[in-house]
This record gives structure tokens, sequence and C-alpha cells, in this order.
């Protein structure tokens, strides 16, 4: 098993950058409090907007603020919570997906019919919606996306279980007397979830951006928490006269997307079907 992910590493240089670049900040996060110069929420207003300086590495904020340890320390929220986001979604998309297609019948239009509403709306719109109804905060954010992200990946396995469930070894395991929820969880959705996978990898980076969107809009993450959408949004106002205040959460924020999207395009890639020579 390991010989095959190294195999699939060599081969494909887009999982291999994008692995590095999501384990980078992965250590960056772990290891903030050694990696980080200063405290993320001291202020220090005599150093206030100033630029870049071996101080302050990446400059500082309207507050005096060193804007490296806000985007490190950010690290440690943006992405194990949109990556919570993405595996609490797929979780419960996948089962829902599974069961519906399992069963069919009413049970699969009735589950099929909620999820086409749910698409009919724009994601972050209807994300705000929800938000609007809970309140701000990371919590009701984080339970939006959700709301809205496990939609895609329960149309996307019960497509496949409609496919699978007429192999030979379901009805080998129906034969056996197999109840349906061990059919499902121990034939069925092993053998689903391997083309869910690069989704699931762009849906982490989705999430990250819509996190970081509903902090900027300032109905995410809650102020003086350093996160990478709520420094932008604060560095908003001081895009000309210190403009790192935005350029360097920027990257960051582009930095983790784009490594989920190279993940996420090199294991579709990597799984898909395999193009045949013509002699």
């Amino acid at each position: 098993m390991i010989d095959e992910i190294l195999d699939i590493l060599k081969g494909d240089s887009r999982i291999l950058l994008g692995s590095i670049i999501i384990c980078t900040i992965l250590l960056v996060a772990t290891f903030a409090p050694f990696i980080a110069p200063h405290d993320p929420l001291a202020q220090n207003l005599e150093r206030r907007l100033s630029p870049p300086s071996c101080e302050y590495p990446m400059g500082a904020d309207n507050l005096g603020r060193c804007v490296f340890s806000r985007v490190v320390y950010g690290a440690r929220l943006s992405l194990p919570i949109g990556m919570a986001i993405t595996g609490t979604a797929l979780a419960i998309g996948s089962l829902i997906g599974a069961i519906s297609g399992f069963l069919g019948g009413r049970y699969d239009e009735f589950v099929m019919r909620i999820v086409d509403v749910l698409l009919a709306f724009p994601g972050l719109i209807l994300a705000l919606a929800i938000i609007a109804v809970m309140g701000p905060g990371i919590i009701n954010a984080s339970f939006a996306l959700v709301a809205i992200g496990w939609t895609g990946f329960a149309r996307m396995v019960r497509a496949m279980t409609l496919a699978v469930r007429e192999k030979e070894f379901m009805e080998g395991a129906k034969a056996l007397g197999a109840s349906d929820f061990y059919i499902i969880t121990r034939h069925l959705l092993p053998n689903v979830i391997a083309p869910v996978l690069p989704m699931a990898f762009l849906g982490a980076g989705y999430s990250i951006l819509a996190l970081a969107g509903l902090s900027f809009l300032g109905l995410g993450v809650r102020p003086p928490t350093p996160e990478w959408g709520l420094m932008l949004s604060d560095g908003r106002l001081f895009m000309r006269s210190a403009p790192h205040l935005m350029i360097f959460p920027g990257i960051a924020l582009s930095m983790t997307i784009l490594a989920f999207n190279l993940l996420g395009d090199g294991i579709r890639d990597a799984l898909g079907p395999k193009p045949r020579m013509e002699a």
C-alpha cells in the first residue's frame, strides 16, 4: 500500500507539490508558538502599520500586531476547520447517498428532491441565509458550510451506488443473509468512496475559501482571533497605505487553496481510467 502511494506521488508532480505545501502548512500550524516571533494578539501602537522589517517580517497591522505571527497562527484555524468541515460533509453525504441509492424507492426520491432543492440555491447565499437565522460565529459558519456541502457528495455517492448495488458480490452478500447496514458499511461504501476522494480535496479548498469569505464579511471568526479572511477584512481599509496587510494573508490563503486543488486534480487523474494507446 505504501509503495503504491509513493508511486502515485512520484508519478504526478501535482500530487507531490500539493502534498508538500499542505504538509508544510500543517507543520507551521503545529509549531506556531515556536515559529511566531510575537504574540499574535499583542498590540504595539508605536509600530502601527510599519512595513516589513527584521523585527516584524511581514510588517505590523493597524493595531501594531505582528502580521507574520497572525498569519502563522491563522493556519491553526483555517486549515483544520476547513478540513473538518469537508470531512463532516463527506461523511454525512456519503452515508446518505449510499443509503438512498441502496434502498431506492420513495426514500431515494425524497432524499434526492431535498438535494435538488438545496443545490438550486447558490451555496454561499444559502450559507448566508443560515447564518442570518443562527447568528454569526465560527460554529454557526461551520454548520452552514456543512449544511450546503454534503449535497454534492450525496449525489455522487448515490450515482456510484446505483452502479455497484447490482454487482455479483452485493448479490452474494444479500444471499448470505447479511443485513442492509452490514452491506452498506462493509461492501458498498468501500467500493464507491474512491471516486469521491478527489472531490473531497477540492471541497477542502472551497471550505477554507468559503470560511475566509464569511469571516471577511464579519459572519465567521470574530476579532481579535487571527484568521486569514478576517485579516483581509481588517487590511482592506489600508490597502494603499499598507498593502502588506492584505498581501501576506492573501498569499497564505491562495497557496493553501492551490495545494488542495493540485492534490485533488492529481488524485482524480491517478484514480481515473487511463487512456489507451491506439496501434
